[in-house]
């Protein structure tokens, strides 16, 4: 297989990827507000989608830490970066089909780490930069947000206890639509990057970009354009699970919950750092519905999703090797990854129609049980 066509491959597999990250982390951006009735399903997803494009443009630091950071370019093969994809894409699609806010930046980075590790060997992979951007920081995050969301969360039912709450819920949704879009932009600054620095990867790797490069305009534009149109299309079973299975949001919740993740994930963004998105907000979200008082949070969620978060790098690195070692073979190998993958994303996405979840029934869940002390002022008051 000339080298031309593999790169087309890679490039258009991994704008594939960037479309099941935009559905993937819709939740991350949207899953509060549309609980708590801010804004209707189909707007929420619109505003996040066109938000996810602009902030595609707003930095290149995270795409430069991948590019040059976590792999030594000049030991790999765009046929590595090909497999490693696949493997972060059929990790989307299943934790998706199960309605798991898992990371999509730690699949990525699974499927790379493992695709090299087979495809390059042990010395293509930078071990101290997986380990101080990619490890610690997902450690260290969603902690870190939960904390922040809890102590804000806490501030906002104490400063407006005394205030008339019908006029305190209508101003917090309103502010949840000012602190969901910041989310949304935040998602795209820090998510679109991490294909464009897959995609400025495989061109360096190609010979088509020099080492150390940013990404090219049109690298830019086409990764925002993939995670806006993933974003709107909606993942609407994780938007359920974070937004009716982690507690009884209310709006100052999600303002706090929203407010926290933006401000975690631009600095992060700043920073250079590829933290997981889902990671932080989920964190956030949780520490919001810890900070009001008798609020119900339903930690057994915590538990699954921990044990998601976990095994994700570790699943992807495995299916990211399997496919390397196969496409090593050849042009035949290449194919029967590719055939392979598609067969398994068709197959989940057939398991996934079973029981469908969309902008009309994404609300439609069992109601989550109310605090056994909670008065009527406390669940109701912000």
């Amino acid at each position: 297989m000339e080298v031309s066509v593999i790169v087309v491959v890679v490039v258009v597999t991994a704008l594939i990827f960037d479309f099941t990250n935009g559905f993937h982390d819709t939740a991350n951006a949207m899953a509060t507000s549309i609980a708590t009735g801010a804004l209707r399903p189909k707007v929420a997803v619109a505003i996040a989608g066109l938000l996810n494009l602009a902030g595609a443009f707003v930095s290149v630091e995270v795409a430069k830490t991948i590019s040059g950071g976590l792999v030594t370019e000049a030991l790999i093969t765009p046929v590595v970066i090909f497999a490693g994809l696949v493997g972060a894409i059929l990790w989307n699609l299943l934790t998706w089909l199960l309605g798991l806010p898992s990371s999509s930046s730690h699949a990525l980075f699974g499927g790379l780490i493992g695709a090299t590790l087979v495809g390059a060997g042990p010395s293509a992979v930078n071990g101290t930069a997986v380990l101080s951007k990619v490890l610690l920081p997902a450690v260290v995050s969603p902690v870190l947000a939960g904390l922040v969301a809890v102590s804000a969360t806490f501030l906002a039912y104490r400063i407006t206890a005394k205030a008339d709450g019908p006029t305190v819920r209508r101003g917090f949704r309103i502010g949840q639509v000012a602190s969901a879009s910041m989310v949304a932009l935040a998602h795209g600054t820090n998510d679109a990057q991490k294909t464009m620095g897959v995609i400025t990867l495989t061109l360096i790797t190609a010979g088509a970009l020099a080492p150390g490069s940013a990404p090219p305009f049109w690298v830019v534009l086409t990764a925002g354009l993939a995670i806006a149109l993933g974003t709107y299309v909606g993942g609407w079973r994780i938007i359920r699970t974070l937004g009716r299975r982690v507690s009884d949001i209310q709006t100052a919740q999600g303002f706090t919950a929203e407010t926290t993740s933006a401000t975690v994930i631009l600095a992060s963004s700043h920073l250079g750092l590829p933290i997981s998105t889902t990671q932080v907000c989920t964190g956030a979200i949780f520490g919001a519905g810890a900070g009001r008082r008798l609020a119900t949070v339903h930690w057994s969620v915590a538990g699954r999703m921990a044990v998601a978060w976990a095994v994700t790098l570790p699943a992807a690195a495995v299916v990211g090797a399997a496919a390397s070692w196969t496409a090593a073979s050849g042009p035949f190998g290449v194919v029967v990854v590719a055939v392979g993958g598609l067969a398994l994303a068709a197959g989940i996405y057939a398991a996934s129609r079973r029981n469908p979840v969309n902008a009309v029934n994404v609300n439609n869940v069992v109601a989550l049980p109310a605090p056994r002390t909670a008065s009527r002022t406390d669940q109701e008051s912000a």
